[in-house]
């Protein structure tokens, strides 16, 4: 007695089971980008998905947060010092330029939605690959600096349209948003697990 091949139990069961194929994508495939990691220190980001944001430094950008035990706070989270980011050192996404640089020096508490823009800093790399980090305080680089992947540059902080102290990432090349990945080999580098 011959058998079925898989493929066909598989689109049998599924056919019984009432279950349909997903339709095909007709979307462009999303493009990706690799960036050094954020922080030397474990963290989460929320990844925003394709459409939710219009501007080219937030689409499909995170916003990515220090944690300790899976929660980004101590305590109820009601000072900005709770959080366990809070003033830690970002770190450079790649070895590139600096293209802009905006100050907003108003701190917001946590869990009060700021109302104007956050302080933020734009690199560019040489293949013209674009990395907005946004809500940073304490910037030490200017326009025209060169810095290499890995270099601290700011530190967290709760600035413009946030209610928690955090960074967000956004990252783009010409008008195409990146979807963005971190580099797992500097991560185990920087958390001292060599290969």
């Amino acid at each position: 007695m011959d058998m079925p091949s898989a493929a066909l139990c598989v689109a049998a069961a599924s056919a019984a089971l009432g279950c349909h194929s997903a339709p095909p994508r007709t979307e462009a495939a999303i493009e990706a980008v690799t960036l050094f990691p954020l922080y030397a220190e474990y963290f989460t980001c929320a990844e925003h998905y394709a459409g939710e944001l219009p501007s080219i430094g937030d689409a499909l950008g995170s916003d990515c947060s220090i944690v300790n035990g899976g929660s980004s706070h101590r305590g109820e989270g009601t000072r900005n010092e709770d959080y366990y980011g809070w003033n830690k050192p970002v770190l450079t996404p790649f070895d590139g330029i600096v293209e802009a640089v905006y100050v907003n020096p108003v701190v917001n508490q946590p869990g009060t939605m700021g109302t104007s823009k956050s302080s933020g800093v734009t690199f560019v790399r040489a293949d013209g690959v674009h990395a907005l980090y946004g809500h940073v305080q304490a910037i030490t680089v200017k326009p025209g600096d060169h810095v290499v992947a890995g270099q601290p540059f700011a530190v967290v902080g709760n600035n413009g349209y946030a209610t928690g102290p955090h960074t967000h990432v956004g990252a783009w090349r010409d008008h195409t948003p990146l979807q963005i990945r971190w580099d797992l080999a500097a991560m185990a580098t920087l958390r001292g697990k060599h290969n």
